[in-house]
């Protein structure tokens, strides 16, 4: 796919600009502006973590893999992430305001931390505030 950019070329003094002017900076010139249009070729190739390029591949080319899965203690957290928690993962939880998104993660986080170290990170609750949720469980 390509992407085209476009500058004006003072034809007085070859100045360039990103936008069109009526009077050209460098040389005062009235109208002397012409728009030139470049197009740059966009490579479909992303690189990878690796520094490989990647390429589109079909779902029914990349293999399987099966991870092992830490297990909640919550049988429907669980479930809802295929069987537990992939180890490195990252799950976001979203929802209305006030519905439990806060003290559902904060049990489980209790429940992981009976198996493990456990960072709860939080953008909106302070420190204290989470403390006080985590004693009223």
């Amino acid at each position: 796919m390509a992407k085209k950019k476009t500058t004006f070329i003072c034809q007085e003094c070859g100045y360039h600009s990103p936008k069109y002017l009526g009077r050209c900076p460098n040389c005062s010139s009235w109208t002397s502006f012409v728009e030139e249009v470049e197009v740059q070729e966009v490579k479909n190739a992303r690189v990878s973590l690796t520094g490989e390029k990647s390429k589109p591949t079909k779902l029914k080319d990349v293999s399987s893999i099966h991870y092992s899965r830490t297990k909640t203690g919550m049988d429907e957290f669980n479930r809802v992430l295929g069987g537990g928690v992939v180890p490195g993962s990252l799950v976001l939880i979203g929802g209305d305001p006030g519905i439990g998104k806060s003290t559902l993660l904060l049990q489980v986080s209790i429940q992981l931390a009976e198996k493990g170290t456990v960072l709860y990170v939080s953008g909106e609750e302070s420190a204290e505030q989470i403390k006080l949720r985590s004693e009223r469980l």
